[in-house]
C-alpha cells in the first residue's frame, strides 16, 4: 500500500494560489563532483535522450561521467559569482520580481517558489514551499517560451512525480509555452533596439536557440516549428528584412543529427559571405547561462572573429528585465485571477469548517 506523506495542511486555512517558475537548474558548485551528480541527473532523464536504457546507462556511465564532469566544471568556473551560477542567481531575481508585480495586480500576496528540473532547489522543494504557504491551487510557468517534451514535457513529468505523493493533490494550470505572445516578442524586440543604440548595429542578426537531435523534430516535437515562428515575428517586429536575421541552433551533443543550421558553423561561414558584423540574441534562454554566456559570447565569437568576422555582440537574454517580468505576469494573470479572492477563504468561512474537522477527531 502506497503511503502518502503528512500534508502540510491545517483544516479551515485558506486555499491560497501560486506559482512555480522552473528552469532547466545549474550544479551546486563549479566542481567536477558538484557537475557529475548534476550531469547524471540531467541526462538520465529520458526526455532528454531517447536511447533505450540499458545502452545508454553503459555510455553515460561508463563514458560520459568519466570525462564531461571535469571540463565542464572548467567551463562553470569561468561564469561563477559570488551569488553562484547565473542562471540561479537571475531565476532568483526573477521569481522576486514576479512575487511583486503580482501582489500589486492581485491585491493580496501570490506565493511564488523556484524549483530547477535538475539540481537545487528542486521542483519538490518548490512545490513543498509552496504547499507550505497554504498554495492548493497552482500555475507552473517554465520558462522555457519554445515548447519541447524535452524541457517542458520533462518538466510535466517531474511536477507530476512529485505530486503523485500528495494526499491533497492541488488545482493545477501548467503554462505549456509562449513562443509567439505578444509581449514576449516585443520584450525581445526592445532588448535588440536597446543594443542597437548603444553598441551600433551589425550586419545580421543570428537567433539561435538550443538545439535537439533531428529525430525528435521527426518523431512529432514541435520545438524547430515555434522557435522559426518566433524568429519570424521577432525579425517582423524589427522590420529585419529576409537577408538580416536568420535561425540557428547551437549546443548539439554526440554524432547523430541535430537541428540545422548549427550556430558554430555558422559562425564559421558567415565572414565568408561576405558578413562582417553580427549580433547574437537566444530568444529560448530565459536566463543567461552557461549555454549562452560561455558558448556563444566566447566560444561562437572566437569561431566568428577566427573565420574573418570583426565584430562579434551577443545581446543578454531577458532575465529579470522590467518588460520581461511585466509580460510574465500578465501571462499569470488569466490562469489566476479565478482563484484570487476567494469568499470561502475568509476567516469567518473557514472557522466552521475547523471546528467541526477538530470535532471529529482531526489532530489540525
Amino acid at each position: 500500500m502506497k503511503y502518502f506523506g503528512e500534508a502540510d495542511y491545517r483544516h479551515g486555512q485558506p486555499r491560497r494560489a501560486g506559482v512555480l517558475l522552473t528552469n532547466l537548474g545549474t550544479p551546486d558548485e563549479p566542481t567536477p563532483a558538484a557537475l557529475r551528480r548534476y550531469l547524471k541527473e540531467f541526462l538520465w532523464d529520458p526526455r532528454v535522450v531517447e536511447v533505450p536504457r540499458p545502452l545508454w546507462w553503459l555510455i553515460l556511465n561508463g563514458v560520459i561521467l568519466n570525462v564531461r564532469p571535469r571540463r565542464s566544471a572548467a567551463k562553470y568556473a569561468g561564469i561563477w559569482s559570488d551569488e553562484g551560477s547565473p542562471l540561479l542567481a537571475i531565476s532568483r531575481r526573477q521569481a522576486e520580481g514576479l512575487r511583486a508585480r503580482l501582489a500589486e495586480q492581485a491585491g493580496e500576496e501570490v506565493p511564488v517558489a523556484l524549483g530547477m528540473r535538475y539540481g537545487n532547489p528542486s521542483i519538490a522543494a518548490g512545490l513543498d514551499e509552496l504547499r507550505r504557504q497554504g498554495v492548493r491551487r497552482v500555475v507552473v510557468l517554465p520558462l522555457y517560451p519554445q515548447y519541447s517534451a524535452s524541457t517542458t514535457g520533462s518538466t510535466f513529468d517531474a511536477v507530476a512525480a512529485v505530486l503523485k505523493g500528495w494526499r491533497w493533490v492541488p488545482d493545477l494550470q501548467f503554462v505549456a509555452s509562449y513562443d509567439a505572445e505578444p509581449g514576449y516578442i516585443e520584450a525581445l524586440a526592445s532588448s535588440v533596439r536597446e543594443h542597437w543604440e548603444q553598441h551600433g548595429r551589425g550586419e545580421r542578426l543570428v537567433m539561435s536557440f538550443h538545439g535537439v537531435p533531428k529525430r525528435y523534430l521527426l518523431a512529432g516535437d514541435p520545438y524547430h516549428c515555434l522557435c522559426h515562428a518566433t524568429g519570424h515575428k521577432l525579425a517582423a517586429a524589427l522590420g529585419l528584412e529576409d537577408d538580416q536575421w536568420q535561425v540557428t541552433f547551437q549546443s548539439r551533443f554526440g554524432r547523430e543529427e541535430w537541428l540545422q543550421p548549427y550556430t558554430d558553423k555558422t559562425m564559421e561561414a558567415l565572414p565568408g559571405q561576405g558578413v562582417r558584423s553580427v549580433d547574437v540574441i537566444c530568444p529560448g534562454f530565459s536566463a543567461d547561462c552557461l549555454e549562452t554566456i560561455e558558448e556563444i559570447g566566447d566560444e561562437n565569437r572566437e569561431i566568428f572573429l577566427e573565420a574573418g568576422g570583426e565584430r562579434f555582440h551577443y545581446i543578454p537574454a531577458l532575465n529579470d528585465r522590467g518588460d520581461h517580468l511585466d509580460f510574465l505576469a500578465t501571462l499569470l494573470r488569466p490562469r489566476l485571477a479565478p482563484w484570487l479572492g476567494d469568499p470561502d477563504n475568509r476567516p469567518e468561512a473557514r472557522a466552521g469548517a475547523r471546528e467541526r474537522a477538530l470535532a471529529l477527531g482531526a489532530r489540525q
